[in-house]
């Protein structure tokens, strides 16, 4: 038997470590192992905490329909890991790589204790379609500009899905079971404690139940939402994405993020649109497709920024000269995360959060340039916020656009170009259909009246909607205000 360390790839197909352990030319068969790690708890929330045992739920159930079942172990997985293969006479422990600076230190030591009790470590490219280490500027840098990062993305061959294990390359449960039996652990010296398929709940690991509605978890998801993303909406996408109302986005991001779905399942399946795409009647659809493709490739931009930039997590990516002077108002910030800034979009997208652990992209571009610019308020506590009630949150997509957002960043948004909310919401929400799916208050308002809410007088607003906020600050003021910090940052005269 030997060891195949699930982390961020909570699927059995097209996961090329597990294919890789469950090779029969190998030592197989394979015990698939889960490890709750205090150190990644301690970086964690109620929500993430809560999606994650729901996609260790999932994982079970399909390990278990293939006849196996999951080990699930909670402590320090350089101690758990060396343990669990002196039970089990293991001569190999495999995973698939994670390229955060946390989890790469992580790995490191677990590398450490398993070669000092003569165990093999083998880990796998999985996670992104190319290693963020494999694409480099002519130079031989890592890039700092997407397009030009894109433009040698999109022409990489790309790997076949890796294959699904078949079922008797996967330990019994009978097997699995010895490993907790009172007998088999009485003389041993390790104390790790060993769960075969007992998931444990919430609370077992110091987090609350969310009142969140997520999303299904799980492979089946997974690949029922790509396939209804790919059979329509994935041929208007171009068009379409931006509306939040249209609903026309694939909402993988949380599917990809705890690896629910293997990216090369993923990608072939998009490559299989675009061929498609030739006998539909949108004149883009091809093009449509090539932007969600694009979507993919902004990942990867963004976990190889922060592979080579692990700093970026607390640190700005751009200095400025002079430091940027944010304002960070308390009283500000917390209406922005309660969604009661008086500015209609950028409420519903944060009302959006706190109900159901997801925020449409768009509107994740226009509240985090309302935090940034608007409110003049750090984009750490933006990020921080995102971290603690997004599902889907990755560390390096959300800091990469937080960053961006800020003008702070790597490919940044420039500092002068800054959002307006208002005619953001009237361009991408016009019927106001999303703005009041979120915002209640705002139900059977003229559009009009609520896209232009901060420019009305105050008796519009009383009569219009008396329970909705005015706008706790006035836009074309703040945008002076922004446009003055970051010349001063810049170590240039506001006044000119």
């Amino acid at each position: 038997m030997e060891l195949f360390w699930h982390r961020r790839d909570l699927r059995i197909a097209d996961n090329v470590g597990l294919a890789a352990a469950a090779d029969r030319d190998e030592t197989g068969p394979v015990a698939p192992v889960f490890v709750f790690d205090d150190d990644v708890l301690a970086h964690a929330s109620d929500v993430r905490v809560r999606r994650l045992l729901d996609g260790l739920a999932a994982l079970r159930t399909a390990y278990r329909e293939r006849g196996s079942d999951l080990l699930v172990v909670r402590g320090d997985p350089a101690e758990i890991l060396p343990a669990l293969t002196e039970r089990v006479d293991a001569e190999r422990v495999v995973w698939n790589r994670d390229y955060s600076g946390l989890a790469r230190e992580r790995d490191a030591r677990v590398r450490r204790a398993l070669a000092a009790v003569d165990v093999r470590r083998e880990a796998h490219h999985d996670a992104v379609l190319h290693e963020p280490d494999s694409i480099r500027t002519n130079a031989g840098d890592p890039y700092s500009v997407y397009s030009y990062y894109w433009k040698k993305w999109r022409d990489r061959e790309v790997d076949p899905p890796a294959p699904t294990p078949e079922g008797d390359a996967l330990a019994s449960p009978a097997a699995l079971s010895e490993l907790t039996s009172t007998e088999t652990t009485s003389t041993r010296s390790d104390p790790v404690d060993v769960a075969v398929g007992e998931l444990p709940t919430p609370a077992d690991l110091g987090f609350a139940e969310p009142d969140v509605d997520l999303d299904p978890a799980g492979t089946d998801a997974a690949r029922e939402r790509l396939e209804a993303f790919l059979d329509d909406d994935v041929f208007g996408y171009a068009e379409d994405r931006d509306y939040p109302a249209r609903a026309a986005t694939s909402r993988l991001s949380t599917h990809l993020r705890y690896g629910e779905i293997g990216v090369r399942e993923t990608y072939a399946a998009t490559e299989e649109a675009r061929v498609a795409a030739s006998d539909r009647p949108e004149a883009d659809a091809e093009e449509s497709v090539e932007e969600f493709q694009a979507q993919l490739a902004w990942r990867e931009f963004y976990t190889q920024v922060l592979y080579h930039n692990p700093e970026v997590v607390t640190a700005n990516y751009k200095t400025y000269e002079e430091g940027i002077d944010w304002r960070d108002d308390p009283e500000e910030i917390a209406a922005w995360k309660r969604g009661e800034t008086g500015y209609p979009i950028v409420d519903a997208g944060m009302r959006q959060l706190l109900a159901e652990g997801y925020m449409h992209n768009r509107v994740r571009m226009i509240v985090a340039s309302f935090l940034t610019k608007d409110l003049l308020s750090d984009w750490r506590h933006g990020y921080d916020h995102f971290r603690e009630h997004l599902a889907d949150h990755d560390t390096a997509n959300d800091n990469g656009g937080w960053q961006w957002a800020a003008s702070t960043g790597t490919d940044a948004q420039p500092y002068f170009r800054i959002f307006n909310p208002m005619t953001q919401g009237e361009r991408y929400d016009p019927d106001a259909e999303y703005i009041t799916t979120h915002v209640p208050e705002l139900r059977g308002v003229d559009p009009e009246l609520i896209h232009g809410w901060p420019d009305l007088m105050a008796v519009q607003r009383a009569n219009a909607a008396p329970e909705y906020p005015d706008p706790i600050v006035d836009h074309g003021e703040r945008r002076e205000a922004a446009l003055a910090m970051f010349k001063r940052a810049r170590g240039e005269d506001p006044d000119e």
